[in-house]
């Protein structure tokens, strides 16, 4: 009896892995579906439980065939996952190449910092203090409302150029800059009440480097509804995608300057909106080859993930690349020393499947973010952009 119930347990649990091993492949924006993009690292080493559990009762009842089929079922979910962790690994090559060292000095170089501060947090002096041993050229913070707005007041005097917009329910966004801001402005991609930041910087000995900060909506977040405050149901992928998707229509356009993109994009590195960004624009991620870098949730060290993300174009190489602890935060802060390189002056040249799919995804974030009426309108939306790109 005990045999048979370890057995059954065995096939219910093997067929739960390959099920949310797999599930993330159906073409659906529904939160459930792409919430099992987040935890493969986590289910990878979860696998070691019927796997051990089938040699035990292999090893109480003699090896047979059912044994091997549980075995190779598995073997292949566990396969499947790590193809998406081991890029983010040394075992892989690196995109962003290493900086080399220059005879002279360091040469060129330019420091980005991104975090996510999370608004209910109040350690405004320990942020602060944070950054004033970091230094970085480039400061975006996530999540700014009124309360941080204040607390990050000296932020002013040490950085001369800033942008962004400061509001409330973890929906503000700020960037401090040491370098001038040749164009900048705040635009509402999809939602109205979730800003990015686009802006041109004059970098010294670089020339311009455009910048992109974004913050998309997370899947599976219980939103309300902005003119009642009912809860609503959970929102699905389609806003966040969609919001991605248009940043990438926009590095697409002007793909002959040098590129930075950083935000908290509420998704993995490993998931297929993350990979068809990338294809899209052709910016590399720092952390293949090297490191995960999982930056959420700082709290719970074997449930997190790596959300926060820094993309760059091909006109830079690597010099350092860090993880750090935000006081306060539920996330991790992610710094990069970049050096100037050779452009190789290709343009993104992405499939036409790729970009019909880029297409869709604006689409579907359009009418998900209409449904929540929280459409992006240019009626009163200073630089909002509500209609969907070609990206042919």
């Amino acid at each position: 009896m005990a045999s048979k119930l370890l057995l059954w347990f065995i096939r219910l649990l093997t067929l739960f892995m390959v099920v949310v091993s797999v599930l993330p492949m159906i073409p659906s924006g529904q939160w459930w579906v792409r919430l099992w993009d987040f935890p493969r690292l986590q289910l990878a080493w979860a696998l070691l439980v019927p796997l051990v559990l089938l040699a035990v009762h292999a090893w109480w009842k003699r090896p047979r065939k059912e044994h091997a089929t549980w075995l190779v079922m598995l073997l292949a979910a566990g396969a499947w996952q790590l193809s998406h962790i081991l890029p983010f690994t040394p075992v892989w090559s690196i995109e962003v190449p290493a900086a080399e060292a220059q005879p002279d000095g360091p040469g060129v170089a330019l420091k980005v910092m991104t975090a996510n501060v999370t608004y209910t947090n109040d350690r405004y002096a320990e942020l602060l203090s944070l950054v004033q041993r970091e230094d970085p050229d480039l400061l975006l913070l996530i999540e700014i409302d009124s309360e941080w707005a204040d607390g990050l007041a000296p932020l002013d005097e040490h950085y001369d150029y800033r942008i962004g917009e400061v509001r409330g329910e973890g929906l503000g966004m700020v960037l401090w800059s040491r370098f001038p801001l040749l164009e900048q402005e705040v635009k509402h991609l999809v939602s109205e009440r979730r800003p990015s930041i686009f802006t041109t910087l004059d970098v010294p000995g670089i020339g311009p480097v455009r910048y992109i900060g974004t913050h998309p909506v997370p899947p599976g977040l219980q939103d309300r509804i902005a003119h009642n405050d009912e809860t609503s149901e959970r929102r699905d992928s389609r806003v966040r995608d969609a919001e991605l998707m248009l940043v990438a229509h926009h590095v697409q356009e002007d793909a002959d300057n040098r590129w930075i993109v950083t935000g908290d994009f509420n998704d993995v590195a490993w998931s297929d909106t993350t990979l068809l960004f990338s294809d899209l624009t052709d910016l590399k991620d720092p952390r293949r080859g090297r490191s995960l870098l999982s930056t959420y949730h700082s709290q719970y060290p074997l449930w997190r993930y790596p959300i926060d993300h820094l993309f760059v174009s091909d006109g830079f190489h690597l010099i350092d690349l860090n993880r750090l602890t935000v006081p306060g935060s539920d996330h991790f802060a992610i710094t990069a020393t970049l050096s100037v390189a050779n452009e190789d002056n290709t343009k993104p040249e992405a499939s036409e499947k790729k970009e019909e799919k880029a297409e869709e995804m604006v689409e579907e974030g359009a009418e998900d973010a209409a449904e929540h009426e929280v459409s992006a309108t240019q009626e009163g939306q200073s630089g909002q952009e509500s209609t969907s790109p070609n990206f042919n």
